[in-house]
């Protein structure tokens, strides 16, 4: 699962500082995903370390201190890099965020990192239980997580710039998971209504609207050419797409790309070979059909069942397993 909060505070920094440091690091890794480990920092820092005949990746490198990331190919972590530091990681790929372990140098503030994930995943894992509670309790329950990883960080003698740094993150993440539940919210008062309606210009010729689809599930990708994590989620979209290929469900992507870049979207279409019915939505952001949804960030995906009802404002992604399920037993 990828963590919310992973990939917001991905999003708001990946960088406390622009100082130069070298570090070590090293890595054994059992039921590896990958011969490569990368690393990726600010100032589009990335380096690619390859195990070697031991099975173990091992580097030294310069690199600007602060917050970064290192991806096994399939699933990624949070790294705090300061000058001198010489981690040694362990972990067991099969059950990557539960085994990460790191010794040396450095240790005190990566294994914060990496318990920080696992309580992280553990709220978010009980955001839909609290999205039928009232606000105030899922208000209540994020000031406790709040407070808790505050006084965790506060209070583990951990490196006085990290703590410096990475306290106004917390405090971010607070505000984000706020702004998700609040998504999240106004998403499920959509459930179980008529779908608000739409006729937007398709790439194969002439206009699409969603009464043309009525009497199958629609599942909508709303995304643009511009959107890193929409394109990120293009290559299990034609999974997706293939998996189900003639049940009763058609699948949808309305661009909410610009005008200027209109060209820019009918070549993307076309050179990456999208499948679906490709639309691109009237106004962008501005569309009455995007607004209707509340749509202020993307990819965004929608499902409305063949009645036309709205069945999830907010469904899961092609890449998540949850999705299959849903679509498994929608039609069977």
């Amino acid at each position: 699962m990828k963590k919310i909060t992973y990939l917001l505070l991905l999003f708001v920094s990946i960088s406390f500082a622009q100082t130069t440091v070298k570090v070590s690091f090293t890595a054994k890794i059992e039921n590896r995903n990958s011969d490569t480990l990368t690393i990726y920092g600010p100032k589009k820092f990335k380096l690619d370390i390859p195990v070697n005949q031991n099975g173990v990746f091992q580097s030294s490198f310069e690199i600007t201190e602060g917050l970064h990331q290192f991806s096994d190919g399939k699933e990624s972590s949070m790294l705090y890099l300061k000058d001198g530091d010489d981690l040694s990681l362990t972990m067991n790929a099969a059950e990557f965020d539960e085994t990460i372990v790191y010794k040396g140098k450095g240790e005190k503030e990566n294994n914060f990192l990496a318990q920080k994930a696992l309580t992280d995943e553990a709220f978010e894992l009980g955001l839909e239980s609290l999205l039928e509670k009232e606000e105030a309790v899922f208000k209540a329950a994020l000031e406790k997580k709040k407070t808790e990883d505050l006084a965790k960080l506060e209070g583990s003698g951990l490196y006085e710039k990290f703590v410096t740094s990475y306290k106004p993150m917390i405090m971010q993440e607070a505000f984000m998971l706020n702004q998700f539940y609040n998504q999240k919210a106004q998403a499920k008062k959509l459930e179980g209504i008529a779908s608000p309606s739409f006729e937007y210009e398709n790439h194969k010729g002439g206009k699409s609207k969603l009464e043309d689809f009525k009497g199958k599930y629609v599942y909508i990708d709303v995304w643009a050419t511009w959107c890193g994590p929409c394109r990120a989620e293009i290559p299990s979209l034609k999974k997706i797409e293939e998996k189900y290929h003639g049940k009763n469900i058609v699948f949808i992507s309305i661009s909410v790309d610009t005008d200027k870049d209109h060209e820019k979207w009918q070549k993307f279409v076309t050179e990456k070979e999208l499948g679906g019915v490709q639309l691109f939505a009237d106004k962008n952001w501005n569309s009455d059909f995007i607004k209707a949804f509340g749509i202020n960030s993307i990819p965004r995906f929608l499902l409305i069942d063949p009645a036309g009802k709205v069945v999830k404002a907010d469904a899961a992604r092609p890449s998540s397993e949850e999705l299959t399920k849903l679509f498994d037993e929608l039609l069977k």
